[in-house]
């Protein structure tokens, strides 16, 4: 673009010199020459900063590991790799044998629990009605010793010695019938007074034995696609040491990532409209604009350590700022991989006239992706 401005400045201060007839001395010249100098100048420097431009633009995209919540051998690989699936589609079986006993197992345990619980509640009854039984026997062996007693002429003291010790022998049964009452209510104490604590843990070990036979089956976590296969049957899956049976890559929208100079950062705001072009699409100019920039430059961030930091950490001051830009509705990459990278300009309101500049340089960038050469 700038040797495309000196050319038009050329031709006009050639064609001026010949209509005017100005003759060419050792003023005329160097005038014409500072002149450009200074518009040339004076144009990239006012495009430069208000219409942004970075040839550091990439598709970010994030991908999740498939790591087997469980361990078991592998029986089957049920999908291509890179082929796109569906949310919630098989992508690996393991062998579920192992776990299907361990529910069955505990199916068993819940059962003899649940049985338990109801012997426990039918013990507490057991228990209260001995209670109120030793509690009559008490009350009858307290009014005998009472009328003994009261009437010790007509009752030897050996009488009235058996009555008291009976009174006593019964009040010492209902001692014992209070504790067993305590006991029983104990083994049947719940935290929410209707769910016995035992089969409230053995309902939970069997849930997550479930839950472990449901994961013999690693699915899809979105639409996408899985690549770098790294896994056939007969393999063991385990959760650790982390070791993916593959890697799942996300079906996204197409955001991308920019890197531009902190100078740019005063014009660069969210809503911008900006322009893309990619290496892999010569000649195609797309329209996008800002979503955001993001809150912090990565390469200024410390971490607590077991030492002082130093002023080597703050050596490149340089650093660029992330932006992240997104298609506008309407435009439509054609099916390329994820992470292609390209070259992007932001427009502002400020010095809109010279944001022809900018876009005729974009076009002509995106012209020149024909051209290259492999070594």
């Amino acid at each position: 673009m700038e040797t495309l401005i000196v050319l038009t400045y050329a031709a006009i201060c050639i064609a001026i010199f010949k209509i005017f007839r100005i003759p060419l001395t050792k003023w005329t010249v160097p005038t014409a020459i500072l002149g450009g100098i200074v518009l040339v100048a004076t144009l990239v420097l006012v495009m430069n900063y208000n219409h942004p431009f970075t040839r550091q633009v990439r598709q970010a995209y994030v991908v999740t590991p498939l790591v087997s919540e469980v361990r078991a051998k592998v029986l089957s690989v049920d999908v291509a790799p890179n082929s796109r699936v569906e949310a919630g589609t098989p992508l690996f079986t393991l062998d579920p044998s192992r776990h299907e006993m361990r529910v069955a197992r505990l199916t068993a345990e819940l059962a003899d629990a649940l049985r338990n619980s109801q012997g426990r509640v039918a013990s507490v009854g057991e228990a209260e009605a001995a209670l109120v039984a030793a509690e009559a026997r008490r009350d009858q062996a307290q009014r005998t010793f009472d009328r003994y007693r009261g009437a010790a002429s007509a009752f030897s003291r050996q009488q009235v010695d058996q009555a008291q010790e009976r009174r006593d022998t019964a009040q010492a049964g209902v001692v014992q019938a209070q504790a067993a009452v305590e006991r029983a209510r104990a083994q049947q104490e719940t935290f929410d007074e209707s769910v016995d604590p035992v089969v409230a843990a053995k309902q939970a070990e069997l849930e997550e034995a479930q839950l472990d036979l449901a994961n013999t089956v690693i699915r899809a976590p979105t639409d996408g696609y899985l690549s770098q296969l790294a896994v056939r049957p007969g393999m063991m899956a385990v959760p650790l040491p982390l070791r993916p049976l593959g890697v799942f890559l996300h079906e996204q929208s197409g955001t991308f990532t920019a890197a531009f100079r902190q100078q740019s950062l005063a014009r660069i705001k969210a809503g911008a409209p900006a322009e893309l072009v990619f290496d892999a699409l010569p000649g195609r100019i797309f329209e996008a604009e800002v979503v955001e920039v993001l809150p912090a430059i990565a390469e200024a961030q410390l971490a607590a350590g077991e030492r002082l930091v130093g002023g080597e950490a703050f050596a490149n001051m340089d650093s660029r700022a992330l932006v992240t830009l997104a298609l506008k509705p309407g435009e439509t990459l054609p099916p390329l991989p994820l992470g292609v990278s390209g070259q992007a300009a932001v427009y502002s309101e400020h010095a809109h006239h010279i944001a022809a500049m900018r876009k005729v340089l974009l076009r002509m960038l995106s012209w020149q992706h024909y051209l290259y050469l492999d070594h």
